[in-house]
């Protein structure tokens, strides 16, 4: 019951898979469904194998920056780290109406945000399975997944955190054999505006290896965010 937290993912549910290469990056996807983030509407999106998700272009960065970005920028980072997928795992995606899946998550939200009426009509599903830090001498594989999804209105992303063991690739300065130290991974959240967005608590520290353990929605593992207009829900104060 506890993989659960997962939604499902894999070949057999006809999922993309990114190429086996270091800062790599999917095609450009086009939506059949605009989503909404941060007021704006956007079409297409990448899914960068260093655990982002990005709209309208590539982040091939491989050491996380501080959350605002200056950049103008809009991205959700799931687990923004250096992942050498050559080395290990795989970073799956597809969008799908399956209603099995949207079924699910329109219970999921429900669940988390009962004030709002929501009915998923599309989600997003992007799974980074296993992947291997840069520089790893190690077979330590982080599994975590970002799912967006939305009701052509209302938008929401779920992040879910199932399996980390890494904080950072060895060119970010951790260590070859155990991926830890140095600058570890981002979690959140960045609208490009340099107003709205989020860092996970623990984000670019040593404690975001307990991102498996901490949530906004009681469920460990589990950050969900409304994200048309953003909105930060029940969010823990202290630090994992």
């Amino acid at each position: 019951p506890a993989a659960s937290l997962l939604y499902p993912y894999g070949l057999d549910q006809q999922d993309h898979k990114n190429p086996k290469l270091d800062d790599g990056t999917s095609k450009k996807i086009s939506l059949t469904v605009p989503f909404t983030f941060y007021g704006k509407e956007y079409q297409t999106l990448y899914v960068n194998n260093n655990g982002v998700v990005s709209f309208d272009s590539r982040v091939k960065q491989y050491t996380p920056d501080p959350l605002p970005l200056a950049d103008g920028r809009s991205f959700v980072a799931p687990y923004w780290g250096d992942v050498n997928n050559v080395l290990g795992g795989d970073v799956f995606y597809r969008q799908t109406t399956d209603p099995t899946l949207l079924a699910r998550i329109t219970e999921n939200i429900n669940q988390y945000f009962p004030k709002i009426s929501y009915t998923a009509k599309w989600a997003f599903v992007a799974t980074w399975d296993h992947v291997a830090y840069y520089g790893s001498t190690s077979n330590k594989g982080n599994t975590f997944q970002a799912v967006l999804t939305t009701d052509t209105e209302t938008s929401f992303i779920i992040l879910n955190y199932w399996d980390i063991q890494w904080t950072a690739g060895t060119a970010s300065g951790s260590d070859p054999e155990t991926g830890l130290g140095g600058t570890p991974a981002q979690a959140g959240f960045n609208s490009g505006d340099e107003t709205n967005f989020y860092n996970i608590p623990g984000s670019q520290t040593e404690a975001v290896i307990n991102i498996t353990k901490t949530s906004n929605v009681n469920v460990p593992g589990r950050w969900v965010f409304q994200v048309d207009n953003f909105k930060v829900t029940g969010v823990p104060t202290e630090v994992p």
